[in-house]
This record gives structure tokens, sequence and C-alpha cells, in this order.
């Protein structure tokens, strides 16, 4: 060093930097400190903003930038001017190479600080006067042009003739200053606020879109990063607002989150890779045609021709991966410079700490060689935090764009496929490409860069290796390779048992299911006992895959465990062998290095399993892509033949649903490979066009024929009007999840006039006075939430809202009554639409009479074509009633008996507005009550001795090290012979997850020693010791994993168990106001998490805190003092981490928050594409999907962030701890009180100390966000409420023998607050009489018989049966005494043996007879016998025959008293009439109560009970009540409600 500046200054080597000669400051010092310094540093600076982004055009600029970036320009100039006078005059300034250098330097510097400014100037900084700290640094350079200028001043020389380039370099000086006086001045010109840019005001109209629709697009709402100054983005300091309102709880709803910076927002995102997409197309396409991805669905007559012709006429389609690559890759791979630079400076530490030890050790080396190393490890530390730290924050920028990429191709792609190519892919599989390929696709965006560079440190790893001990570390390696095929073993294992857990999870989640929608039925029959059973054998084997798993899990985390130890041991003896003498050294050195293999040898599977899934991924994705889209311009034939009357014409036309076979069609009519014909057919302008035919005629092929959804084989057709589009109403309805008013507006601007015309003429204005919240309530997925009637009527009303020209409506009248359906025909389809032109498919041929023509269809071809007097008797001829009925069947059954179903759910939610609606969401900290409930779920005895055999673990480890440190201490005091290089390894954050347990400690001992003269005994007897506790600390290892896998199994079971227990014994209103799909998210993803996900979060952040806490020990035990610096770093620690964590919570809510609505909207443009494209809303529906991406974008974007803004912050944590033990150490050596050995130990330990605390903090709040899957489990046991479960009195075994019931005063209400339900209902029924119950909607029927099974508890009165309080016999004594056929045949999955007795309590003679008796026998037979399998809710029998099992269930019971809950579409007249007759024979002697809604029923009975409004109003036989005036019943009777 003292060299180079003595060469450089000219100067003696006694002084080489003089500060003061003669009276002024030196030149050199001048030069080098005052002014090649500073420029460097603008350099640095100036270089950080070279990337910065433009902005779009309309940002105004201001004046200065001009000024600014010319005189940056000129100074660059002047600097190089300045080097030729200064090598012509070799004047007494100093030697040439000395300007040269700093004039060099300087002029760099101004040529990047322009080129800097020049960028700032077009970005988004254009507005104001760009980064403070920029313009601040360009003044450094200032006091050392003053010093010369001075100093020429004072010599004299500025202007001598005799020397002109001495003046020259004077005038030169003086143009500098000048120049730099312009920059400043131009810079302090006054300017806008910076602020009001950084809204998205209107000077940038793309942004509009991506703002909320329903807030004010001048809100206050930053764009995140752009326009921030370096050190900003380096810190993250432009989150600190952010983290601050998360820390305040003010993150409530995406808009609270910054916007994505303009180069992530999906739009721009989306446009890059669509223009790319079609380059590409364009390169591929055969013929030269322009092409254009983003035309509107429809460009007729303009020559324009969609990509999608392009597609499917070029050779081979167009690869995502190639497009992918064009569009990311540069960037992509550019970021593989910082990734190297940071993986190789995560090498330095190790070397300079082994610099450090070995400087410690020696008393002779200078001081300044320690303050060097410090220096160094400090720089090398803090250069390798800030480069790792930008190279995650680029890749998860990366994956944002990679992902709103896919997830829009995949959407856009689903929009343009024809129907028929599209039901090659469930719907089920579509939603999965978008999330989880989507999502594999990106994580190969994080491993991608790993699988270069675990290799990459390996080799240097081994490199290093081999210089310390040679060839030996052949051993060592073959052993730690010989363990990978042994891994994969083990992982394959796992893997298997995973995938038969899985499949054991969905059979429960299945029967769950089944319970859950069955729940009524299941208690009505008290078959809890024996779903509970099934539901636990179900549990058993997945809790045997479970414990296979965790247990191979745990040996997989031994080997790992102890694989550093027993490699470095096997490399130790080997080298013995080989005849060398191992050294205290050689020892520490190897085991550092070995440590550091272990790592890439660990996760390097895991790396290239997700790049082989992202591979299987992008191969799915490409299929999907690779579909043909709909073509519709081939489609069309653009001319109508005849003229402009004509609204449709199709001649020879050919169609067929689909190219290929098809098994998952998601058509509404099960066509298979029907073929529609059509020879000539032509449709009026304003003509109601009625088409009739038997199921399955192909009517509503025809509508989808005229719609594009098939694929044309021939023909022409013609349709006018096509960019318009058609107004369709599908036969089974398609409702979006919005409200009533979304859902009829469909995106046109609301009109009220219009808008009550239509509801006026749909019949909805009564349904929606009744709904909560009239128009504005909001209709579940697929409108669940209202009956089948609702739904049609409301799809109508969106077709007839969008006001088009051309109506296609498929059999709209089928869910609805018959006086709904005039009223619909009167107003609507007459009314409304009476001037458009129509074409009406149904079955309810009375009301085809109207119609201007009618066609007749049969087996896709048309039959006939003339007006309704010619074609309706043809169609009353075929059996008209069979097929109604069995259209009945594939739909939901009348509007009567949907009502009858939803009777009590109305009651209720007339009530209260939302009956559905809220889940709970616990604010805040999960509770200590959680912890405390998993802590004995797991049990106290068990959950000590895990903890306790932690500590063991970690103890020994950190002894082990210790030793280490001991032996080289006693070895030290001989003087020092050897200096070694050793390295050892940071394990990366991502890494951590799958290190040995959770985390080894990394670094076994770094130190290096010097060889003593009598080695091998003392050598011989530390590798002992050393060996003994390595043994100790592997024994322990192995038992800590078994016991925490054995706890986390049994906190399992008890979770289920009790969950389960409880779900059983809840009573009928719980089921009735809670959605299934929340409690079987209960049973599914809740314990899913506590059976697998908590437990490996748990385990790895136990393993944090407690090396953590070893660490700590080690370092305070090494160096006291550094407790001084401990302290207030702990304190900074602990708030950063709060602050962290409460805002990562929230952002991580938001984000899940966000996520549902981008997979809900895209299954339900699945399910209603034909509507969407029929009514041309493709677009908008393309945009909505783009501003659900942004939300998300967004709320995931600020969430990686604060995990950056969080690291970077841990990372200068422990660059401080670093520093800090360096300082100390090298003043412990100055004062010599060190102990080198502990000083290697406390710092190799400090190297791995960010990377304990990033790890603790994310472990710890993803273990957090898993309690909440213990919450919840928790919230359902404790808080659900059940049914009463005690019984008073012990009945005989053959009660109720007689079958007397009687009601004395009940009163009954769902539920508290809620009006009652019966009223004070007293009548007695004697044994053996048939009793038929009626009564208009909510009159109380159905209620009659909850009450009577106590599914609901009495408010007061009570009901005897044989003269014995209901209420005092055990519930599941009651319910199986009496027998119940209920309105909706509920059946299990299971054979029919098991559907019929669940018990196993008869005989198969039995069940014969019984089967006969219900006409089964022969059904049954045909399936296959008793043992025949049902299928889901017994889909494998028609509807009519699942009643008839029913009926045989409560014939098998042999109670004394039969409810019957009529139903009243599931079977026809001959069955009914079958069914009657068998009651009548079987139940002679018994007392039946029917709840009837047909005359003969009703008309057969002993007496009839009429209900109104909870009260028995009406109670006699049959002929009187007919005959009395005035009565409710012959007023029932007269309206038709029987």
């Amino acid at each position: 060093m003292e060299n180079i500046l003595t060469g450089l200054c000219g100067t003696g080597p006694a002084d080489p930097l003089p500060l003061w000669v003669r009276g002024s400051i030196g030149h050199c010092f001048n030069q080098l400190t005052l002014n090649a310094i500073p420029h460097t540093i603008l350099a640095a600076v100036s270089a950080c903003f070279l990337g910065t982004p433009r902005s779009g055009s309309g940002v105004p600029r201001r004046p200065g930038w001009r000024c600014r970036i010319a005189a940056s320009f000129i100074l660059a100039a002047l600097f190089l001017a300045d080097i030729i006078p200064a090598t012509i005059s070799q004047q007494e300034l100093g030697p040439a190479y000395l300007e040269v250098l700093a004039d060099g330097i300087a002029a760099l510097t101004w040529l990047t600080h322009g080129v800097a400014l020049l960028m700032l100037c077009r970005s988004i900084h254009g507005s104001s006067r760009g980064p403070a700290a920029l313009a601040l640094l360009t003044l450094l350079p200032l006091p050392s042009l003053i010093i010369t200028l001075v100093w020429y001043c004072q010599s004299g020389t500025a202007w001598s003739p005799a020397h002109p380039a001495v003046s020259s370099r004077f005038t030169i000086l003086c143009l500098q200053l000048a120049s730099l006086l312009v920059y400043v001045i131009s810079y302090l010109v006054p300017t806008t606020e910076r602020h009001e840019f950084l809204s998205i005001n209107s000077s940038w109209p793309q942004d509009q879109l991506i703002s909320e629709p329903g807030t004010s697009v001048l809100v206050q709402q930053r764009v995140a990063e752009d326009g921030e100054s370096w050190l900003s983005r380096f810190f993250y300091a432009w989150m600190n607002p952010l983290m601050e309102r998360g820390y305040q709880w003010k993150l409530n709803q995406p808009q609270d989150v910054y916007l994505l910076p303009r180069q992530l927002q999906a739009a721009r995102v989306c446009d890059r890779f669509y223009a790319c997409w079609q380059k590409k197309a364009a390169l591929h396409q055969v013929e030269e045609e322009t092409v254009s991805l983003t035309s509107p669905i429809i460009a007729p007559g303009d020559g324009s021709s969609d990509v999608r012709d392009s597609l499917h006429r070029a050779q081979e389609p167009v690869r995502l991966f190639s497009v992918l690559h064009a569009v990311f890759g540069l960037r992509f791979y550019s970021l593989g410079l910082l990734k190297l630079a940071g993986s190789l400076l995560s090498f330095s530490g190790p070397l300079l700490l082994n610099l450090l030890v070995n400087f410690m050790e020696s008393r002779q080396e200078p001081l300044s060689h320690g303050v060097l190393y410090a220096l160094g490890l400090f720089a090398g530390s803090f250069l390798g935090a800030l480069l790792r730290n930008q190279f995650s924050h680029e890749v998860n920028k990366m994956t944002l764009m990679v992902r709103a990429a896919v997830i829009s191709a995949i959407y856009r792609k689903a929009l343009r496929v024809g129907g028929t190519r599209l039901s090659r892919f469930t719907v089920g599989e579509i939603v999965n490409f978008m999330s989880t390929d989507a999502s594999r696709l990106v994580n190969f965006c994080l491993s991608f860069h790993e699988v270069w560079s675990l290799p990459f440190q390996f080799a240097i790893t081994l490199y290093l290796l081999y210089q310390q001990v040679g060839v030996a570390f052949l051993g060592g390696l073959a052993l730690a390779l010989l363990l990978v095929p042994i891994n994969k073993v083990i992982a394959n294992r796992i893997m298997m048992s995973n995938k038969e857990m899985l499949q054991h999870k969905d059979a429960r989640v299945k029967l769950m299911t089944e319970f859950l929608r069955g729940i009524r039925v299941i208690k009505f029959y008290a078959w809890e006992k024996h779903f509970s059973t099934r539901i636990n054998a179900c549990r058993a084997q997945e809790l045997q895959k479970l414990r296979a798993i965790k247990y191979l899990d745990a040996v997989c985390v031994y080997l790992w465990a102890a694989l550093p130890v027993v490699v470095s041991i096997v490399i130790f003896i080997t080298y013995v062998l080989l005849g060398h003498q191992l050294t205290a050294t050689k020892v520490f050195t190897a085991l550092a290095l070995v440590g550091m293999l272990i790592l890439p040898l660990n996760s390097f599977p895991w790396v290239l399993n997700g790049t082989l899934e992202a591979k299987v991924s992008l191969d799915r994705i490409q299929r999907f892509l690779e579909l043909e889209d709909q073509d519709l311009e081939a489609y069309y034939a653009l001319g109508s033949p005849s003229g402009m009357a004509s609204a449709i014409e199709m001649r020879g036309a050919d169609f067929s649903w689909a190219p290929v076979k098809e098994e998952s069609s998601s058509q509404p009519l099960p066509t298979g490979t029907l073929q529609l014909h059509i020879e000539n057919l032509s449709v009026r302008k304003g003509m109601l066009l009625g088409v009739v035919g038997k199921v399955g005629s192909g009517k509503s092929s025809l509508l989808a024929a005229i719609t594009g959804e098939l694929v044309k084989q021939g023909g022409r057709v013609y349709v006018c009007d096509l960019e318009q589009g058609f107004g369709l109403a599908t036969q089974e309805p398609w409702i979006q999840f919005a409200t009533v008013r979304e859902n009829i507006l469909f995106g046109r601007d609301y009109d009220a006039r219009l808008y009550e015309e239509v509801l006026e003429a749909c019949a909805l204005s009564e349904d929606l006075n009744i709904l909560p919240a009239g128009d504005q309530t909001e209709v579940g997925e697929n409108g669940v939430t209202l009956s089948g009637g609702q739904k049609a009527r409301i799809a109508l009303a969106r077709a007839v809202y969008q006001e088009k020209e051309l109506y296609l409506l498929d059999d709209p009248l089928a869910a609805v009554d018959a006086d709904v359906a005039n009223h619909l025909m009167r107003k609507c389809i007459l009314g409304v639409l009476r001037h458009k032109t129509r074409i009406l498919c149904t079955h309810r041929t009375e009301f085809l009479e109207k119609a201007d023509a009618l066609v007749l269809m049969d087996n896709g071809r048309i039959v006939k074509t003339g007006p309704p007097a010619d074609i309706l008797p043809l169609v009353e001829a075929i059996p008209k009633f069979k097929d109604v009925d069995k259209r009945q069947k594939d739909k939901a059954p009348d509007e009567q008996s949907q009502e009858e179903d939803i009777e009590t759910e109305a009651e209720e939610s007339s009530q209260d507005k939302h009956l559905l609606r809220k889940e709970e969401k616990k604010e805040g900290a999960v509770a200590f009550q959680v912890y405390k409930a998993y802590w004995l779920a797991v049990g106290s005895c068990l959950a000590l001795s895990i903890l306790f055999s932690l500590l063991l673990m970690q103890a020994s480890r950190n002894i082990s090290d210790w030793w280490l440190s001991h032996w080289i201490s006693s070895i030290s005091q001989t003087p020092n012979t050897s200096v070694t290089v050793c390295a050892a390894s940071l394990p990366s954050v991502e890494l951590l997850l799958f290190s040995t347990v959770g985390l080894v400690s990394p670094v076994q001992a770094l130190d290096t020693a010097p060889v003593p003269s009598n080695a091998s005994a003392d050598v011989n007897f530390y590798l002992m010791v050393y060996g003994s506790i390595a043994g100790a600390n592997s024994l322990f290892t192995i038992f800590r994993a078994f016991l925490f896998a054995y706890g986390t199994i049994r906190a399992a079971v008890v979770i289920h168990n009790r969950l389960l227990q409880r779900v059983v014994k809840a009573t009928v209103t719980f089921f009735d106001t809670t959605p299934t799909g929340r409690i079987l998210n209960r049973f599914s993803s809740d314990l899913y998490c506590v059976d697998d996900t908590l437990p490996f979060i748990l385990n790895i952040f136990l393993a944090n805190m407690y090396g953590l806490l070893g660490m700590l020990v080690i370092i305070t035990y090494g160096l006291p003092w550094i407790g001084l610096v401990l302290l207030p770093l702990a304190a900074l620690y602990f708030s950063i981490q709060r602050y962290y964590r409460r805002t990562s919570r929230e952002l991580k809510r938001l984000y899940s928050l966000t996520l549902s609505p981008i997979y809900t909207h895209f299954s339900e443009t699945l399910s209603g594409l034909s509507s969407i494209r029929a009514m041309r809303a493709a677009e908008r529906f393309e945009l909505e999907n783009q501003l659900h991406l942004e939300q998300n974008q967004r709320c995931l974007f600020a969430s990686n962030t604060a995990v950056q803004w969080l690291d970077i912050r841990l990372q200068m944590i422990g660059v401080a701890v670093i520093t800090a033990i360096a300082a100390i150490a090298i003043i412990q050596h100055q004062k010599e009180l060190g102990n080198p050995g502990l000083v290697g130990l406390a710092l190799s330990y400090a190297l791995s100390v960010t990377n304990l605390l990033s790890g603790l903090i994310s472990s710890f709040t993803m273990t957090e966000t898993m309690m909440v899957s213990v919450e919840r489990t928790e919230e359902y046991t404790t808080d659900i409420p059940v049914e009463p479960q005690d019984k008073v009195v012990q009945v005989a075994a053959d009660w109720p023998s007689r079958g007397l019931v009687e009601f004395q005063h009940v009163v009954l209400a769902y539920r508290a607050g809620l009006p009652n339900a019966l009223d004070g209902v007293s009548f007695t029924v004697y044994p053996g009489e048939k009793v038929g119950v009626v009564g208009r909607t909510g009159s109380g029927k159905s209620t009659l018989f909850l009450a009577l099974f106590r599914m609901l508890e009495l408010k007061a009165g009570r009901i005897l049966l044989d003269g014995v309080d209901s209420r005092l016999v055990g519930l599941e004594e009651l319910r199986s005494r009496l027998a119940i056929i209920p309105q909706d045949p509920f059946l299990f999955s299971g054979s029919i043996r098991e559907n019929l007795d669940p018990q196993g309590k008869r005989t198969d003679a039995e069940l014969h007879e019984v089967l006969e008796q219900c006409h089964l026998r022969d059904a049954v037979t045909r399936m296959g016998g008793l043992d025949s399998e049902l299928g889901e809710r017994g889909k494998s029998l028609s509807v009519g025959q699942r009643q008839l099992v029913c009926l045989a269930r409560a014939l098998l019971t042999q109670a004394k008293v039969l409810c019957i809950d009529e139903a009243t579409a599931s079977v026809d007249q001959q069955t009914e009439q079958l069914l009657q007759q068998t009651i009548r024979q079987r139940f002679a002697d018994k007392t039946v109560l029917t709840i009837a809604h047909r005359l003969n029923t009703v008309l057969d009975s002993d007496r009839v009970l009429v209900m109104q409004a909870g009260r028995a109003a009406e109670l006699g036989s049959p002929s009187s009540l007919r005959q009395k005036e005035g009565s409710l019943f012959q007023h029932l009777l007269r309206s038709g409600q029987l």
C-alpha cells in the first residue's frame, strides 16, 4: 500500500500521504481523498438510477433538468480536457499519474451522472427536483476545487505567460466551478409539490382502469417504489407509511395498499405479453395476415382476422414458454449476476474471519491489518446483504409479472375457445391451471437461479476442502452421495403414503359432505352413531398413513443431522490412514467446509423437483392454450340470401356437439354425440317461433347452433346484427355471485324506467319484496339462496334488460308454476318483447298457441314446420306427461316443493337480512387459549418432554462447538506456524426449511491453529471427546424427532375427535344457519393444517428459537462485552418484528381475501360461457378478471415487499453484531485479553445470526397463521349449540305400542327473537288413524314434524306419545321409534343394504320382502343385488326410485307412528298409486300423518288438519270440511293449491 502511494504522490516512504505541506493542504491528499473518493461515491450513487423506469408521456417536466444535464456533460468534458495540460506541465503540483487518475475518475463520474439525470428526467421524477441525496452528493468535490483555486492564487502562477499549460488549467478550473454553480442554481429553481404526481392523476389515463370502481381516482393512492431514491429503494423506506398503517390496524381493505409499480401493473404486463404473442403467431403464420389478439370477438367485413385463425392455420402452435422467455428472459437472466455476486460475497465472511483469528493469535501482525480485516468483514457482510436482498426483491417482481401474464392468458383463452372443445377439460381442471399450475410456474422463477448456484457453491467448497485434506475428502463425499439415494427412497415412500393419505382424506371429506347434506334425515332416523363410526374408520386409515409419513420424515431429518458429523469423521479417518498428521486447524476447517457441503446436497433434490413440477404444469397449460378458438367469421355467412326481412337463416347446415369423444360434457343436455341437421330454417324479424319436441330431440342444440357454440360441419348460417349478440336465457339458469340488480343489469347502465318494466314483466317484483335487502340482496354462488323459479326469472330478466334484437329462450317456463308461467308469457314474451325476434323452446305446449309458427324437432332434425294449429295436435299425441316428468327430474322440482324446502329458511331469513352471512374472523393475534388447547391436545407430559429433548439436543451441539474452541485455545500457547483458509456456510433463508433439523448450526467451528510437535496423542484425545459429544447429540436428535412426530399426531387425533363429536350432536338450527362449506372447511383444510402443516412449521420455529438461545449463550460467553451491543439490538429487533408481524398478518389476510374473487369469477365465467359470449360481454369479463388480478397482485406485492423490508433490517442487525464482535476482538487483542478460540467461535456463530433472526420471525408468523386453524376448530368444539343429551324416563321396548299422538298447546320458534312458527297448536291423533295435513306455504306444516321429532325444543306446551311426554325420552330412543318419509329422498353412497339398514339389524329375507312391497325388487336385482353400490346421493337410481327406497326404510322400522312429507314432482302417476296402495296395506293398523299436496291423498285420509299461521285452524273429515261453506279447506281446494 505504502509503495503505491509513494509512487502516485512522489513522496517519501516515511509519510506517503502528507496532510499539510508548506502551509496548505497537501496536493496528493487533496486529489485522492477530497477529489477522487467523493467522485467515486457520486458515480456509484448515480449508477443506481440508471435503471429508473420511464413514466407516461403526460408528466410535465421542470425547466431545471435541462440545465443540470447540460452542466453535467460540460463538467465531464472539462475534466477530460484538463488531462492534456496536466500531462504537459510536469509542474510542482505532482506527478502526472495522479492528475490523470483524478481527472479520469471525475470525467467518468459526471458522464454517469448526466446519463442518470436523463433517465430521471424521463421518469416520474421529471415533475420534481429528483432525489435530494443525488444533488447533495454533487457538492462533495467542491472543497477540493476551492482548495486548488486558493493554491493557484497564493502561488501566483494563475496567469503566467511563461507557463501556458498552467494558465489553461486555471481557466478550466474556473469553468468547472462555474458549471457546478449553474448546476446548483438550476436545482434550486422553485418547483411544484412532489406528492401530487404520486397520486394517479388525469395525466395517466391507463391507470384509471386499475383504480377501484367505487373509489374516486384522486384518492392519495401512492404508487409503490416508482420514483423513489436509491436509499429508499435499498432499505424500503417507501414501505414505512404502509408498515405504520398496518401496525395501527388500518389495513382493512385492498384499497389501503399501494398501487403496483407501473412496470408490474397487470394491464401493462399483459399488453407486452400479448404483443409478443402476436409477433410469434405472425412468424408462425403461413399466410401473411394482419393479426390482432385484442380485436373484438367479431369483426365482420373488415378483413381483419383474429389470432385464433392464425393459431390453428399455423403448422405449429405458439409455445407459451418461448413467449415468456422473449418477454421476461433478459431481465430474468441478468438477475443471475446479482445472485453470483451475492454468493461470492457470502464466501468472504468465513475467509476474512479466518484471517482475523490468525491475527489475534499472532502477536506480530500490525494493528492496521486487524482493522482492515474487521472493515472487510463489515463491507463484505453489508454488501452481500444488500445484493441478496435486492436479488430476492427483483425475483419477486419477476414472479408477479409472470403470474399476471399466465393467469390472464388462461382466462383470455377460456373466453375464446369453442364450447365444445372446452369440454375436454372439467371446470375444476381449468381452475386448477389458474391456481396450482400457475403458482408452480411462478415457483420455478424462484428455484431457477438455485439450479446453477447450488452446484457452483458445491464446487467451490469441494475445492477448498481439497486444499485442506487432499484426496481424503473423497471418502466423505462418497458417503454423502451414498445418502442421496437412501433419501430418495425415503422421499418416495413419503410421497406414496402422502398420496394414499390424501385419498383417505378425500373419502372422509366426501362422507362428511354427505353427512352434512343429509343431516336432517340422519337426525330423523337417529343414525348419527353409524355415520360417526364410518367417518372415524376413514380417519383411522388416514392417520395410519400420516404416522408413516411423520416417522419417515423423522428418519430423514435425523440422517441429515447426523451427516456432517459422520462425514467429517470419515474424512479424518481416511486422512490418518493415508499417513498424514491431523492438526487442530485441519479439523476445524474441514468441519466448517463439510457443513457448507451439506446444504447444497440437501436442497438440490427439492430444487430439481420444483423444476420438474414446473415443466409438467407448463405442458398442461400449453395443452389448454393449444385448443382451437371459436372462429365466428368462418361460422357465419355475411349476407342474407333473402334480403333484409329475415333474422336467421340456415341452409343445409350440419352441426355436431364435439369433434372429440367427450366424457365430461358441461352442457345441460346429455346429448352424447347428437348430430343436428337443419335443411332449411328461416326466421322473419319480429316473429315468435316455438320449438317443440320430446326430451333429447335437439331443441337446446338448435339454440346453441344459432349462437355458434356447436361445431359446424357444413352448410350456411346467417344471423342479422351479429355484433349486437343475442338475448339468451339458458335451460339451466346461470346466476352470478352478485346482487340481484347486478345480475339483471349485467354491465349495462341502470335505467330506472326500463328496470321496473323488466321486473314487472318477469314477475320479480313480489319476490324482491320478500328478499331481505330487495334487489340489493346478494345471491350466493350459482344462486344458491334462490328457488329454481326465481333463478329462471332472474336469468330471463337479464336477457330482456340487454335490449337485444334477437331472443333465444330455452324453457324459461319450466321451473315456475302455472300462474307465473301465464304472467311471463303475457307480460314478457308477448309483452315487452313483442317487437323482437323470439325463439322459444318449451314443453308447456299450452302456451304456444299464440306463437307465429312452431318447429317440431325429433332426433336432431326438423320434422315439421307450420302454424300452431297444425303442429300442436302432433305434440299432444306424444305422451307428454312422462316427458315432462322426466324433465322435471333433471331440473329443480316445482316452485311449490321449492318453497316447501325453503319454507323454514324463508321464515328465518325474513328476520335477519344476512341469514348465512359473514363468517367470524378473529382480529389480532391468536389468543393464549388456543395455544393452551393445542398444548393440552398434545398432552402436558409429552409436550414438556419434547421441549426438554430439544434443549438437550441444542446444548449438546453447542457444547461440541465449545469443545473445539477449547481445543484450539489449549494448543495456541505455542508460536504460530500455520495459516489456513477455511470457509463456513450461510444457509439461505429458503433452505432453512429443508436443512437438517430445522436449522443445523451451519458452522461447526471456524478456527485455525498452529501445528504442535507432539500432536497425535492430543489429537486422539480431543477427537474422542468430540466424537462422543457428537454421538450424544445425534441420539438426542432422533429422540426429539420421534417424540415430536408422536406428539403432533396425538394432537391431530384429539382435535378431530372432539370436533366430530360436537358437530354430530349439534342442533338442526346450527346446520340451517351455517353453510355446509363452512363446516366442511373445518374438516378439510383446517384439519389438514393441524395434521400436517402446523407440525412442520412449529418444528422449524422451535428449532430456530433454541438455536438462537444457544447462539446468544455462546457469543456472550466468548465475549462478555458484546452484551452492551446486544441489548439495544434486541430492543430494536423486538420493535421491528412487532411492526412486521402485525402488518404482514393484515397483508396476508388481504391477499387471501382478494384471491378467492379471481377463482370465483373464473369458475363463474366458465359455467356461463355461452351466455357471456351470446350477450357479447367477453371483453368486460376480461377487464373484470384483470381488475381482480390487479387487486390481488397489489396485496401480494406489498406482502412480499414487507418480507424484504424485514429482511434488510435484520441483515443490518446481523452486520452490526459481526462488526461489533470484530471490533471488540481487536480491542481485546490490543489489551491482550482475548481468547482466539472463543472469538472465532463467537464470530462463526454471528455469521449465521441474520438467518436465525429472520427464520425465527417468519416461522413464528407462520406458526401463528397455522394456529388460526386450531382456533377455528376450537371455536366449533366449544361454541356450537348441542341437542339435549339427557333422558329422564326409561320407556318400554315396544313403546309407543298404540300410536296415540297428542299435541297440547305447543308453541315453538326457530330461533330466539323470531316469531312463533307454531302458536299454541292442540289436536289429538288416535291410534291407527290417517290424518292429512294441509295449508299454504309457511303455515307450519313441516314444523309439526320437527316438533314431534324434537328437532327443535318447544317454548311451551307438550307432545305426548301414548301418554308419555316426548321431552322426557332420550333423543335417540324417541327418533328411532318413529318413522318418517322425508320430502327430498336422502341416500348416501354405499350399498343398498347400508342405505336400508345402516345398523345391520335385519336379515336379507326381511330386506327382500320390503323391496318387493315397494316394487323395487326388480330394479335392485338388475343393479346386482343388495350389495350393489348406489353412488353419491344415490345417483344410480331415478328420483322416483329413491323415494321408494325411503319408503322401504320406513317399512323396516315397524314404527307405530309414520310421518310422510309428500314430495310433489318426483314420482309419476303409476308409481304414485303403487306407493299409496303399499302405505294403505302395510300401515293399516298404524298412525299416519301426511303433509299432503295431492288431492287424492287428502280425500283418502280419515281426517284433515288445516294449518294456518302456525295454528291448527280446522280438523275434521275431508267430506264434512268440503261441504262446510267458507271453510279454509274449501278455499284451498278452489284456489288449486292442492
